[in-house]
């Protein structure tokens, strides 16, 4: 299919996100002096910044590109839960589905980053400090995300669990959206990550990074040879119709039944890999949810052409259509 025309279709298309929300806190500063108490650097903060990071990241992509996105989740009763509802509410993102736990904090990802934040917001890392819960959800709140999902559809053109293992997808809940999306041909994309990776069967395709597929297979990647053998084994064992596989500086493989394509890469100057999955699967969700349906192989470029867009970013960034646009026309 002519990627312009695919991309086109975006406008208005249904997508649903079901997984951990994140949020992602920016410390900018410099480095000039080590403590006196310690040693261990000084780190003088110069200008701060807050993003949507997991699966809000993939929400806020499809918004970018045309799409209209409903974030369900769980968060904390806390500061960084109520910042987040209004970047939410700031981005129109649909926040209906987001329900809170007084028992856990709001997954919150706080980076330190030296340098300016200027030239597209360079600059190295110095430390993350995460602060989340990793538990699973209480079985209630797994129903209430379920019957948000159920709720909604007939006004879905497609699903994507955005999985980060921080305890809100469990292989209960997978297995119900399965059960009540497939039979309406409402394609279901997952990025999995260790934990639930083998309970995805059923759904339309899913999108890990090499290293995710490595280990749920238990093998290196050491070569080509290997990497067929495992896009192989995860196609079998999951039931699926696509593997879409996310390299770095490899670009992608994609995986179907009797075909193996390589997608190399499309970016410049990498500047920061953060949330680049989260762009892929996103247009990856887009794609598959037009009703002049795209074939996976369509959907796969234009995701590896968003994919080389946001890792010229600093953080959690989105793809803008025009961007998007030009990378078709140059391609």
């Amino acid at each position: 299919m002519n990627l312009k025309t695919l991309f086109a279709q975006f406008q208005g298309k249904r997508v649903t996100i079901i997984g951990d929300i994140i949020v992602d806190a920016y410390l900018w500063g410099d480095v000039n002096r080590i403590s006196p108490e310690a040693p261990v650097p000084v780190f003088d903060i110069t200008s701060e910044a807050t993003g949507c990071g997991g699966a809000a990241n993939v929400a806020q992509n499809v918004v970018s590109l045309g799409g209209r996105a409903e974030l369900l989740g769980v968060i904390g009763e806390d500061g960084a839960g109520e910042k987040l509802r209004r970047m939410l509410a700031e981005r129109r993102i649909g926040s209906t589905g987001i329900y809170t736990d007084a028992q856990r904090p709001t997954s919150t990802k706080t980076r330190a980053i030296v340098g300016e934040k200027a030239n597209n917001r360079q600059g190295h890392h110095l430390l993350r400090i995460d602060k989340e819960a990793k538990h699973a959800i209480s079985p209630k709140l797994r129903q209430q995300l379920l019957d948000a999902v159920t709720s909604r559809l007939t006004e879905t053109d497609a699903i994507v669990f955005a999985d980060y293992d921080k305890g809100v997808v469990s292989p209960e809940l997978i297995r119900a959206v399965v059960q009540q999306a497939s039979p309406l041909g409402i394609p279901i994309i997952a990025d999995p990550k260790r934990k639930n990776f083998w309970h995805y069967t059923g759904v339309t395709a899913i999108t890990p990074n090499q290293k995710e597929a490595g280990a749920a297979v238990k093998k290196k990647m050491r070569d080509e040879r290997c990497l067929a053998a495992a896009g192989k084994e995860i196609l079998e064992r999951l039931s699926i119709s696509a593997v879409l596989l996310t390299r770095d500086e490899n670009g992608m493989t994609l995986f179907q039944r009797n075909c193996v394509a390589h997608l190399p890469p499309q970016s410049g100057a990498v500047v920061d890999v953060t949330g680049a999955g989260d762009t892929v699967t996103a247009v990856f969700a887009l794609a598959l949810s037009c009703k002049q349906r795209a074939d996976i192989r369509s959907a796969a470029e234009l995701s590896n052409l968003a994919a080389g867009i946001v890792v010229g970013k600093m953080g959690c960034a989105t793809v803008t259509p025009t961007e998007l646009r030009e990378a078709i026309e140059t391609r």
